[in-house]
This record gives structure tokens, sequence and C-alpha cells, in this order.
């Protein structure tokens, strides 16, 4: 039909993003992971022979295995660094939620020309280097730092941060707050005020207005940005490395440990696709329960 506008090739673009820049190092990873460590560059076998034609594919594909992945639910190594990565993730999303979800409400309530001077300040961090920002808490929490100089100011005793866990929770809460605050400001502004007017005349103080029409109206805000922060945290590998000890376990570290000092790529890849089937839970449990929401509302 004349005129009607042609959206086959703009239709087909994310497709073909998606393809280049995920599905591709997706694959190349998993070939990786089924794969046995060598002696070579690079150091994993098998290689696949084109010269050899269809006998050299078919002894590929017949050379690849699960032993890695046998090997990484036998090794306490990767299995504690698994479960403290999800502890590390889980804990630091809890206290950015207590933290995000009064910023957010607080931001909601002001004018609209302060709410945009506020979510400004929630932005401006993004503004300078993530690494720069992570070395500057060194500078904070380190022994002669900032926060130690304030305390011996009023003659308080000194407090041990850095190459802690303790440093890492602040490090994550530090870098990944606006994730939490963004999202939730999304929804907490949006909301209909008129709602709370409605439950105050029906008896509801402000609490219980707030525990019964706000936030569950803000839930999903809430679930959005506990995934945005919840899955780019399990595998972090700069915030731990830099501000915490050498007995931090953390996905991210495993994965650089043995990429490069290992030099054991196929346990790296699988490490990191056992990582990326476990953030892949969420997500499709946090789309259901929208589609879920989305036909209730119909």
């Amino acid at each position: 039909m004349k005129g009607r506008p042609r959206t086959g090739l703009a239709a087909l673009a994310p497709f073909l993003w998606l393809g280049v820049f995920f599905l591709f190092p997706f694959l190349l990873v998993a070939k990786l992971s089924l794969s046995d460590t060598a002696l070579a560059m690079p150091p994993y076998a098998p290689r696949l022979d084109w010269s050899a034609g269809w006998a050299g594919v078919r002894a590929f594909f017949a050379a690849l295995d699960f032993e890695t992945y046998a090997r990484l639910t036998n090794d306490s190594l990767y299995i504690a660094s698994y479960l403290s990565s999800l502890k590390f993730a889980a804990v630091a999303t809890g206290i950015l939620l207590l933290i995000g979800y009064p910023i957010a409400y607080g931001m909601s309530r002001f004018e609209a020309s302060t709410r945009q001077a506020l979510l400004m300040a929630v932005i401006l961090p993004f503004w300078t280097s993530f690494l720069i920002r992570v070395y500057a808490w060194i500078a904070v929490l380190k022994p002669e730092g900032l926060l130690n100089t304030f305390l011996s100011q009023f003659g308080l005793p000194e407090l041990n941060l850095l190459n802690t866990d303790t440093a890492v929770y602040i490090g994550l809460v530090y870098a990944y707050l606006p994730f939490m605050v963004l999202p939730l400001y999304a929804v907490l502004e949006k909301q209909d005020q008129s709602l709370l007017e409605a439950a105050a005349d029906l008896g509801c103080t402000r609490t219980q207005a707030f525990w019964r029409v706000t936030f569950p109206l803000s839930l999903p805000g809430v679930a959005a940005g506990a995934l945005l922060c919840l899955i780019p945290m399990v595998g972090e590998f700069v915030i731990p490395d830099l501000l915490g000890g050498s007995g931090t376990l953390m996905l991210g570290k495993t994965i650089w440990t043995e990429f490069f000092a290992n030099r054991d790529w196929p346990a790296a890849s699988a490490v990191a696709i056992a990582m990326l089937a476990t953030l892949v839970i969420p997500i499709v449990l946090y789309q259901r329960q929208q589609t879920k929401m989305i036909e209730a509302g119909r």
C-alpha cells in the first residue's frame, strides 16, 4: 500500500543488535565452557578445523563435554564464591531498598521544579568515572583516610574498614543507589494523590494509607529497582577487588582469576554461564508477574 511506512528493517534492528552483541558472544562463552584446558594459545581445546570438512566438524562437537561444569559442583571454591556473590548482592539490594525508597518517596512529594533538581543530584554521580568513584572510597576508608581523620577530631576510636566485607557493602550501596532510586521515583511520582485523600476520608491515617495504597502501587518500581541492582552486583568485580580483602569471594573476581591468572578459560566461562543461568530466574519471574498484573488490569 502506498504511503504506508516500511517498518521491516526497523523491526529487525533490535534482533540484529541482540544477535551480534549478546547471542554470538554467549555462544562463544558457552562453547568455551564445554572445552578443556590446554597448554596452547588459545589455552583451550578442541578448536574447529575447517580444512578437515565435515569430519573436522563432527570431531569438534564430539570433543565437547560437561566436565568443567562437573568440576564446578565438586570444587568448594566455586560454590563458596557463588553463594558469597548471592549473599553480597541480596544484602546490598535490601540495604539499597531501605535507603532508596525514602529518598524516592521524598523526591516525589516536592514541587516539579524541586523534583528536577533532586533528580539531577541523583544522576550527577554518573558524570564521573565509576572507577574513580570507587578509588575515592579507598581514600575515605583506609586507616589514615578521611573517615578516621574525622573520628579522631572527636576522640572516637579508629575504624578499620578497608579490605573488609563492610567496605564492599558500602561500595555496592554507593555505586548502585541511583539504580534503585530512579525506578522507584518513576512509579511514585506518577501515583494519583487523590487515592490518598480517599483513604484519609475512609479513616486511614497517613501510615495506614502508605502501607495500604502507596506501597502496594509502588511494588513494580521495587521489583524493577531490585533487579537493576541485584543482577549486576552478582557479577561485580571492581568493587570487591578494590575495597574487599583477599578473602572476599565473588564470582567476578573468580572469573577474572581463572581467565588471567590461572589461564583456565573453560572454568571461567562455565562460571559465567552458571551466573547467567541464575540471573535469568528472577527476570522470568518478574516478567510473569508483570504479565499477570497487566492481564488483571484489563
